[in-house]
């Protein structure tokens, strides 16, 4: 195996051709971590979209059962329904989102380990973990278990 020589710094003294290489390289670096950024943005609408169905269903949800319980109306089937078909929607959604995202990364990070590989990016920098990603799975457990609560009448938000 051959002993890795270690390549001088880029400076403005290079030889133009060794900028350039060295600035295309660098650019290249910054676009995956934009297009990283740009995937996070969609997983956060995703999110918004979700939150939004989920909240609005569990609260359709809880308006008329607290009606149903008082006893000021009968007959709340239907917007129960209603209700549970928007949670179930948002968690759909959301688990359509989050696996888009994995994928889309996973891609992501395949494509970057080849173009490093073949010496065209540095990849110094690595891809930390995505919040976003951790945001929509615990988004996704409540919303699981508002729906179980919803349909079976047990659990915390009963």
């Amino acid at each position: 195996m051959d002993p890795v020589v270690p390549k001088p710094p880029v400076d403005a003294h290079s030889a133009s051709d060794t900028i350039s290489v060295e600035l295309s390289s660098r650019r290249t670096g910054m676009s995956f971590q934009r297009t990283r950024m740009s995937a996070d943005r969609t997983l956060m609408s995703v999110i918004r979209t979700s939150l939004s169905l989920i909240s609005f269903g569990f609260t359709i949800y809880q308006v008329f059962e607290k009606l149903r319980d008082q006893q000021l109306l009968t007959g709340a089937g239907p917007a129960r329904n209603f209700g549970v078909a928007l949670v179930a929607l948002g968690i759909a959604m959301l688990v359509i989102g989050i696996v888009y995202h994995v994928q889309f990364m996973l891609e992501l990070r395949k494509e970057r380990t080849a173009m490093k590989a073949a010496g065209l990016v540095r990849a110094e920098s690595r891809f930390p973990p995505s919040l976003t990603l951790i945001t929509a799975v615990v988004l996704l457990v409540i919303g699981i278990a508002a729906i179980v609560s919803m349909v079976f009448q047990v659990g915390p938000f009963v």
